[in-house]
């Protein structure tokens, strides 16, 4: 969860107007809370990029030949910057397309379950390769497994819809608990009733594809404790928060500071280079998605997000990490804001990059809300913004 932030006094942006954050209409604020802004200019939404990925490394460029992963920029106040922000890198604007692990299909089932006893058997003696098929049914319990797969024989379960892991209490434990695993490939079924739905600790070369996570008390998804390199892709998020509603997100990546000396020995957390692909995230009582500091170097693209139900979240998207891609997203209905960038952490929320975002806030606040201005964070002018009531973005944007 954010803190909140105050904001600069601003006009409010003309309901129902889409606008690009071109530097004809961008606005801008200076560290004393002052402003400026200009005329506002009308066109259509940017498209959104195609969600097609490909399992190979970052490329360098945005494929126009400019060096944007490794570009570092200078803050512009003068004063020194945190050791976390001095290593930070914008992200190459095309990274989207180059995610660890590509579109899978599950092969044949070596192994076929249809109790929760057979279950958690199977997730305790996988071997490298194995296919394990849940039936149709009701697998009630918590699960976990601590078993390796590797890079060439991932370990696969799936399950169709119907099949519905139920950790029968919004109080209780992880519904399904990736504990220090590697080279799982996650498809398809259920996941539902657990105080988190999918737990991810430790967790390296993960794929969690296409399934459904639903009634969960607090957030959905937690990547956490130095899982990298892990894809949640096409997964279908909803209603959460019904613990403590603080607690609500879909997608929680990394460790709040408050809370590394439980998990990572008083050290961030970093839980780099995860990409969140395709999602469609709605009915969160906090954020659809939230990005912790001590993070670095993941890709947040091509997902919907619906912020209508959140009570304790104020935008779709909290953004404390460094050198994040944020683009290709549609959002609706917010609090406030769509995206907030915060420097919860002296040297962290820098260095990320917006790019062909597509907002209709219907809050009273920014579509891009970068609050610390001198942080060399990007907001491209490719990003479109409807009804935000105090405008389109903090900062002026960038072609």
């Amino acid at each position: 969860m954010s803190s909140p932030v105050n904001r600069p006094l601003m006009a409010a942006a003309a309901l129902g107007m889409v606008v690009t954050f071109g530097a004809g209409w961008a606005v801008g604020h200076s560290g004393d809370d002052e402003k400026n802004s200009a005329e506002r200019t009308v066109a259509t939404p940017a498209p959104v990029m195609p969600p097609t990925p490909a399992p190979t490394e970052s490329s360098s460029t945005d494929g126009s030949g400019d060096a944007m992963e490794y570009e570092q920029l200078d803050d512009g106040s003068g004063e020194e910057v945190g050791t976390a922000a001095a290593r930070a890198k914008l992200p190459a604007v095309n990274k989207w397309k180059k995610a660890p692990i590509g579109v899978f299909t599950c092969p044949k089932a070596t192994v076929k379950v249809a109790t929760s006893d057979q279950l958690q058997k199977a997730l305790d003696t996988a071997e490298p390769g194995a296919s394990i098929q849940l039936a149709d049914g009701l697998y009630n319990g918590e699960f976990r497994t601590t078993r390796d797969g590797s890079a060439a024989k991932p370990i696969y379960l799936c399950g169709s819809r119907n099949a519905v892991i139920d950790a029968g209490a919004i109080k209780g434990g992880y519904a399904l608990h990736f504990d220090g695993a590697t080279n799982w490939r996650v498809d398809g079924f259920t996941v539902r009733n657990g105080q988190k739905g999918v737990m991810v600790d430790r967790g390296r070369g993960i794929g969690l594809q296409n399934l459904l996570v639903e009634r969960i008390g607090d957030e959905a998804v937690h990547l956490r404790t130095s899982s990298r390199r892990n894809v949640v892709r096409g997964l279908t998020i909803r209603d959460t928060g019904n613990r403590k509603p603080k607690f609500g997100e879909g997608i929680y990546i990394g460790t709040a500071e408050s809370n590394w000396c439980e998990y990572t020995d008083c050290k961030p957390d970093p839980s780099n280079d995860n990409f969140i692909l395709n999602n469609r995230i709605s009915g969160t009582t906090a954020e659809n998605v939230d990005i912790k500091e001590g993070t670095s170097g993941g890709v947040l693209n091509g997902n919907r997000f619906d912020g209508s139900a959140m009570t304790e979240g104020d935008s779709w998207v909290d953004v404390k990490g460094n050198g994040w891609l944020i683009s290709g997203n549609i959002g609706v209905d917010s609090r406030a804001d769509g995206y907030k960038v915060i420097e919860i952490l002296d040297g962290w929320g820098w260095r990320n990059l917006f790019s062909a975002n597509r907002s209709t806030v219907r809050g009273n606040g920014y579509a891009i809300n970068v609050t610390k201005r001198h942080s060399g964070n990007v907001v491209r002018c490719n990003n479109t913004a409807r009804n935000a009531g105090e405008g389109a973005s903090t900062v002026k944007c960038r072609k």
